[in-house]
């Protein structure tokens, strides 16, 4: 359609990272906030919880440097907490006893390289939040809504068609 994709801000769907392979791509820190208090929820009652949730929230006023140091440090702090095992005498298995944590801690660790791409690329004037973009395919979203029994070919069409004008 004429257009040429110099970067793209996503929202951490799976998938998405290698759909734009050849752009710089940046993770939005609203949605990477929101996995995290997913996990840990917005009162972790760990410390080790509490400490990753406030590092969670630096995210916006950080860069990348400082943020490997915080995330190491806690990491250097509570990282045998993070091992602790739990055994289930029904199943006779051993799972991990923290496994909220665990996955907030993977989350963040995983798109740290994705989490500060519009401070490596200043030119590019690369948004750190997909908020310019929410609500903008909010008329699509309602049109695909109201017409919920539609075939799926059909909806392609009626999507093709709205995008196009």
């Amino acid at each position: 359609m004429g257009f040429e994709l110099t970067a793209a801000t996503i929202d951490g769907k799976p998938g998405i990272i290698e759909a734009f392979w050849d752009v710089p791509v940046q993770m939005c820190h609203f949605h990477q906030l929101a996995i995290m208090t997913r996990y840990l929820t917005t009162r972790p009652k760990t410390l080790a919880g509490q400490t990753l949730r406030h590092i969670a929230l630096l995210i916006p006023k950080s860069n990348l440097y400082d943020m490997e140091f915080l995330l190491k440090a806690w990491l250097d702090e509570y990282g045998e907490f993070l091992k602790e095992k739990t055994y289930n005498h029904d199943t006779k298995r051993w799972h991990y006893t923290h496994k909220r944590l665990r996955s907030a801690h993977r989350s963040i660790t995983k798109n740290l390289p994705i989490l500060y791409t519009y401070q490596k690329y200043p030119e590019l004037k690369i948004p750190n939040t997909t908020n310019s973009l929410d609500g903008s395919f909010a008329h699509l979203k309602d049109m695909l809504r109201i017409h919920r029994g539609m075939k799926k070919d059909r909806k392609l069409k009626m999507i093709n068609e709205i995008l196009a004008k």
